[in-house]
């Protein structure tokens, strides 16, 4: 294995905001006693930064121990609502075909780079039969207090030491919708394909820095085509 393919989970794969949504409002609840008034917007951020500002925006000051309780609180509410994921959530246009083509070629590991808790992003692709595809104990995830460019030189690290190639810039392709995971990419050292199937525009990622812009995964030749391109050493030298 020598390409490595880390796909972001929510909005790039799967849409299943209102589940997410109900799951943090009634983790929230559990943990501080009150309704939640307002949730910020993920757009790209690891749960992790999403739990500080949503306590901060609805006037509770974070503990040392707010994180992971809210952490826990959210995994069980989740887990309670996994039986509505696929009759309230979607398949994002295109990502079972680029998921099952993608893992065709030759020397690829797929796993996600996902601001998701990773018992989160289990059930999220389990509930579309999408989980048989990714390797997810390579993955980055959003428990792992980090930035998302160091999670991802951390799945680069795991997926290393797992199979014994080093994985850089020039064979690793992140593929995401937001322009934040364009600039993981960057700082990160990976290519990238932006996907403008969630709150960022195509000019918006293209303007990030993203190596390839596509309107969703729809087209299947082109996702693989990209793929293989940017994690081709010989094809990234040329370039």
């Amino acid at each position: 294995m020598n390409r490595l393919v880390l796909w972001n989970v929510d909005l790039t794969l799967v849409d299943v905001t209102i589940v997410t949504r109900e799951a943090y409002v009634e983790a929230f609840r559990a943990v501080t006693g009150r309704p939640l008034v307002k949730l910020v917007p993920a757009l790209g951020r690891p749960d992790s930064e999403v739990v500080f500002e949503t306590l901060l925006v609805n006037g509770v000051q974070a503990e040392d121990d707010h994180l992971p309780a809210f952490l826990g609180a959210l995994a069980s509410a989740f887990a309670a609502r996994r039986h509505r994921l696929s009759a309230d959530g979607r398949v994002m246009p295109g990502a079972e075909e680029a998921l099952t083509s993608v893992a065709r070629l030759d020397g690829v590991v797929q796993t996600v780079l996902t601001g998701t808790i990773k018992s989160n992003a289990v059930l999220k692709l389990k509930a579309f039969g999408l989980d048989r595809f990714v390797d997810f104990e390579l993955g980055g995830y959003g428990e792992e207090v980090y930035p998302k460019a160091t999670l991802l030189q951390v799945a680069q690290s795991r997926a290393g030491q797992r199979l014994g190639t080093r994985f850089t810039s020039a064979n690793t392709v992140v593929v995401g919708d937001s322009a934040r995971d364009v600039q993981a990419a960057r700082i990160g050292g990976a290519a990238m394909i932006g996907v403008a199937s969630g709150r960022s525009t195509a000019a918006e990622l293209r303007e990030a820095g993203a190596d390839v812009v596509l309107s969703d995964l729809s087209d299947t030749a082109q996702v693989v085509t990209a793929v293989a391109a940017l994690t081709s050493p010989a094809d990234r030298r040329a370039g």
